[in-house]
């Protein structure tokens, strides 16, 4: 048995690779769906377009109603008992997709998906437990890559194997991925200092926010998350056809899309465990305001490139705000908030992330049909710039440290020298 003081180490380098294997799994999926959903009999353009968005957006649907209750579950049962239940439960429901016949069968298993789903949600919320909270920035940020990671490398691996394998075959391989973030969590990852909340002691939603210092903050930390979904997600429906308006010429326009689609993950990953220890440093709010508003420059002059060449230089530029965003309200939610509760806050962030990924695509589409695909980066610069307000209108330090209680005299001196620091 590892001791108390090694065992988040351990937690942390376990739920990297279940976080990879997940994130992996899941993205790998996404490139050839709708071949896949062609092969079971949908023809037509429109019919595919219909039938791709809603297997598409249904597991994120099913997802955002139901993380709520599996984080209210994990402060009662644990939280590696969640994530036991999402990476088996996940590898099960789509092994069963590699079998189907008919469309209707795979809409059906997506929906349960996103039932099963939540392991890296669940996955932060253990680690943020456990990790000191003076380096929960850190650590949460190095997380964060483990999933990053995976999604970069899961559309490449699946159009790779599902050319080399067939489409079918590619299901039960994200199966076989799936179950080994099942026994890596299993073994490896040990649960310490966890006190089960009692279902008597359980608190309402209502109680849940009336227990936090600034709840305004909370909410508009929720809202901060699906902003930042919605920013990774509103070019995605225009991004092909925006670089083969800026590259008529070219003649891989699949292969030139998919890497400026993937250079934010690459830069992401080398920026966000740095940003993070910065954080930690000099203050959480700082850098997501900074990157926030790093990125809201970053869209505005998006809308004005005239080649290929500049988008890939600003997505690539975009991605080191992006690897500080996500785990920087993570680790702010940690420190406005208490271990009773992590799993309910994290299931309510989750929700308002999954809520982000069906609406940003569908404020890309609507917007580059009424106005044009560069409006869609502009658009997007907008939505961020609302956030930022509200960020700076709602953000206050915590009064106290909320690792350890001190007295009422300390208290207040520690309030006012908090409340300087602020204002200055």
């Amino acid at each position: 048995m590892f001791c108390t003081r090694e065992s988040w180490k351990i937690n942390l380098i376990s739920v990297w690779f279940g976080c990879f294997f997940t994130g992996l799994a899941i993205s790998q999926i996404i490139p050839f769906l709708p071949l896949y959903i062609e092969q079971l009999g949908i023809k037509g353009a429109d019919a595919l377009s219909l039938w791709s968005g809603l297997t598409f957006s249904v597991t994120f649907i099913v997802s955002a109603a139901v993380a709520p209750l599996w984080g209210s579950l994990a402060d009662r049962k644990g939280r590696k008992l969640m994530l036991l239940r999402a990476a088996f439960g996940m590898g099960a429901v789509i092994l069963l997709q590699a079998f189907v016949t008919q469309a209707w069968q795979l809409l059906l298993l997506r929906a349960l998906m996103g039932l099963t789903s939540g392991y890296i949600p669940n996955a932060m919320a253990l680690v943020a437990a456990q990790v000191p909270r003076e380096r929960s920035g850190w650590a949460l940020s190095c997380v964060a890559t483990g999933q990053i990671g995976g999604v970069i490398l899961g559309p490449m691996l699946g159009g790779l194997l599902a050319d080399w394998v067939g489409l079918r075959m590619v299901f039960i391989i994200t199966a076989v991925l799936l179950m080994i973030s099942f026994l890596v969590t299993l073994f490896l990852i040990k649960e310490t200092d966890y006190t089960p909340v009692s279902k008597k002691d359980k608190l309402s939603g209502r109680e849940v926010f009336r227990s936090l210092e600034n709840p305004k903050l909370m909410v508009c930390l929720f809202f901060t998350t699906m902003v930042i979904q919605m920013c990774n997600g509103s070019v995605n429906p225009i991004l092909t056809l925006f670089v083969r308006e800026l590259a008529p010429s070219a003649e891989n326009i699949a292969f030139l899309s998919g890497f400026i689609a993937a250079l934010p993950g690459i830069s992401a990953l080398l920026s966000a465990p740095r940003l993070g220890r910065l954080g930690d440093r000099i203050g959480t709010q700082r850098i997501l305001l900074a990157t926030m508003i790093i990125s809201l420059l970053l869209f505005i002059a998006m809308s004005f490139v005239t080649n290929a060449t500049q988008l890939g230089v600003l997505r690539f530029l975009l991605g080191f705000a992006d690897g500080a965003m996500m785990p920087a309200v993570q680790t702010l939610l940690v420190r406005h908030s208490h271990d009773s509760i992590t799993g309910r806050i994290f299931g309510y962030n989750q929700s308002f992330m999954y809520l982000g990924n069906v609406a940003g695509p569908m404020l890309g589409a609507a917007v580059s049909a009424l106005a044009g695909y560069r409006w869609v980066f502009f658009a997007t610069a907008i939505v961020v710039l609302i956030n930022v307000f509200f960020l700076r209108r709602f953000y206050r330090r915590p009064k106290t440290p909320l690792a350890r209680p001190v007295d009422e005299s300390s208290e207040h001196n520690a309030s006012a020298v908090e409340s300087a620091k602020t204002r200055g």
